[in-house]
């Protein structure tokens, strides 16, 4: 007998891991039943996707539902239903567990699990495999008992065999993996579903994080994102944590949910020796707009606690919501502002989505909420807060997700707005409005790729920098922004693999090479190094101290680092005739260049990666 579990993605991504299905298949793995796990993702036909799920005859078929996928599980369920009527059909999940009434009104699920799934769904496994009625079963909800009996939590998570180490989920095929640390929440955000009316923290233990960290490693994963909204509440644990990723998998890429207001000088500096990005909830710099949502906040405190990560290195992000109770648009321009001061590598800004199940959608008719009664929820308007005042803030976001935050331009974006004295949401405004007149009004970040956002960076800052007062700061400006977008590019290229070291002489000359693709070749108003080097962030001050000498440069990605090396012109002209099928000495002979230096500098281009030899 099969069981299938549905997982429905938002799109193919490093996340798309079936991780809550997984763990239920480890769970059930003894109970006399097969289970199969399949993934379909937004955007595909249901009919396609329900035939999919009958060729393999199964006798019950659950979906993981959450907010994003709810309306596809049910068009796949519902297609079942139609033209399989004998399967039994269930789910779970978050908007499950939120609308169980809901779910169940539609009429296409014989019962959902509510809550932690894993030890009801091995009570149905079982009464599957013993041809017994799903009855009396706690955390079984269905269409005559819609308000089901808890079931308790799992006081031992290591009690769910791990997914990864029993190979439930196959590494090989995953180019991003999410890593469960722990369940529930200490907090209680009225926003947010997390703690799922369970206040408090279970954790997997140290032993289990540290086998699942050495079967990553060993498995060369690249990038995992860490499901632990309050990780470094236990400072201790947090602390081992990252040691034992720097000693076992310094190579993995990890994402992090943090809280500020648990931050250290010492963990700070964990975070910076590793290679990793932080995500920090800050949601609205107003005390009295957060109180409304179960939530405090100290401007000082968070001031200072980003301080740390700043000094540190380490690299993070904010979170910011708009159409909180209470906030106001202005109000929002000036979270965003603040937001911006604390130099973070990225904002994810969201409108405010009112989630079933929640303090704050029980509370909605009190705070005269309007918001959408299908998911994604999302807030209409509140007193405060207008429809037009929401479409005016999604622009806003819109604009600072494209130019701040895909445009990497946190290391020059405040020094821009400082000179042009603007505040960060007046420039977002000013970009915006010049979206618009670009007739691009309804944007999102995924419309461009990297080098258009560059370019739109630069076609906005040319117009902003063009009146007179201000036209000197110009060429200075487009070589921060375009260094730093070198800088970023090679940051995430592939160096070129290494190939057997060179010998000088007859055969070198005798040789064919090409342009490492990780390697970029720009020209500069100012010497780069200068810029590099100088460690002001000040445009008016660097303008007064260096002069538009120009400069040319390479920037590569060499041992783990980016490095800009700033050449003769003769060497950029060298760098520009490379191309396989002609030879050195070819090219040497046409620009006029000794024999003796060509050697030294192919030879060093070679070494750094900047050049590959031609097979």
């Amino acid at each position: 007998m099969l069981i299938q579990l549905i997982a429905i993605h938002p799109c193919s991504s490093p996340q798309s891991v079936p991780l809550a299905n997984a763990f239920l298949k480890s769970y059930a793995a003894q109970s006399g039943v097969s289970i199969e796990l399949v993934d379909f993702f937004l955007g595909q036909d249901s009919a396609p996707c329900a035939t999919r799920v009958a060729e393999s005859h199964p006798v019950a078929v659950g979906f993981s539902l959450y907010v994003w996928n709810r309306e596809l599980c049910s068009l796949i369920a519902a297609e079942l239903r139609r033209t399989q009527p004998h399967i039994m059909l269930f789910c779970g999940g978050p908007e499950a567990t939120a609308d169980a009434a809901g779910v169940l009104d539609e009429g296409i699920f014989d019962f959902i699990i509510v809550g932690e799934g894993e030890v009801p769904f091995l009570h149905i496994c079982e009464c599957i495999a013993a041809d017994r009625a799903i009855t009396g079963i706690a955390g079984i909800a269905t269409r005559e008992i819609t308000a089901a009996p808890a079931t308790t939590p799992l006081s031992d998570l290591d009690s769910i065999p791990s997914p990864y180490l029993n190979n439930v989920i196959d590494l090989g095929t995953c180019s991003g993996l999410l890593w469960q640390l722990s369940r529930g929440c200490a907090f209680s955000c009225e926003f947010c579903f997390d703690a799922r009316g369970i206040h408090g923290v279970r954790r997997f233990s140290l032993v289990r994080i540290e086998a699942e960290l050495r079967h990553f490693a060993a498995h060369g994963v690249s990038q995992i994102f860490v499901l632990d909204s309050t990780f470094n509440q236990d400072l201790r644990r947090a602390k081992t944590i990252l040691r034992l990723i720097r000693n076992i998998a310094p190579d993995i890429h990890f994402h992090f949910e943090v809280r500020s207001e648990f931050l250290d000088k010492e963990l700070a500096g964990l975070f910076a020796r590793i290679t990793c990005s932080l995500q920090i909830g800050l949601q609205s710099s107003n005390p009295d707009v957060l109180a409304q949502v179960g939530r405090s906040f100290s401007q000082n405190d968070f001031s200072a606690k980003v301080g740390l990560l700043n000094d540190s290195g380490a690299v993070f992000g904010f979170d910011l919501i708009y159409g909180l109770p209470d906030d106001t648009l202005a109000g929002f321009c000036t979270s965003l502002d603040y937001a911006l001061s604390l130099y973070p590598n990225h904002l994810d800004i969201f409108p405010l989505a009112v989630l079933p199940g929640t303090r704050l959608f029980q509370r909605g008719s009190e705070l005269a909420l309007q918001w959408l009664n299908t998911p994604p929820y999302t807030l209409i308007a509140t007193k405060e807060f207008t429809a037009a005042d929401m479409a005016a803030a999604a622009r806003l976001a819109a604009a600072c997700d494209i130019f701040y935050t895909r445009g990497r331009a946190v290391a020059w974006f405040n020094s821009v707005t400082h000179v042009l004295k603007l505040t960060p949401s007046q420039f977002f405004q000013l970009f915006a409005d010049w979206l618009l007149r670009k007739d691009l009004p309804n944007l999102v970040e995924s419309d461009f790729d990297d080098n258009e956002i560059w370019q739109m960076q630069r076609e906005f800052l040319t117009q902003l920098f063009t009146p007179k007062q201000l036209k000197r700061f110009l060429h200075l400006v487009l070589d921060l922004v375009d260094y730093h977008h070198c800088y970023a590019v090679a940051l995430l290229a592939e160096p070129p693999a290494p190939t057997r070291k060179l010998v000088s002489g007859k055969e070198l000359l005798s040789m064919s090479f090409r342009l490492a693709a990780s390697t970029q070749v720009i020209r500069f108003h100012y010497e780069i190094q200068e810029l590099i080097e100088c460690g002001s962030t000040d445009i008016r001050w660097m303008q007064a101290h260096f002069s538009p000498s120009g400069s040319q440069a390479v920037i590569y990605p060499h041992d783990g680092q980016v490095c800009t090396e700033s050449l003769d012109g003769i060497y950029i002209e060298l760098l520009k005739e490379i191309d396989a099928g002609v030879t050195v000495g070819t090219i040497i002979k046409k620009l006029g260049l000794s024999r003796h230096d060509a050697e030294e500098f192919l030879l060093f281009a070679h070494q750094e990666g900047i050049i590959t030899s031609s097979l």
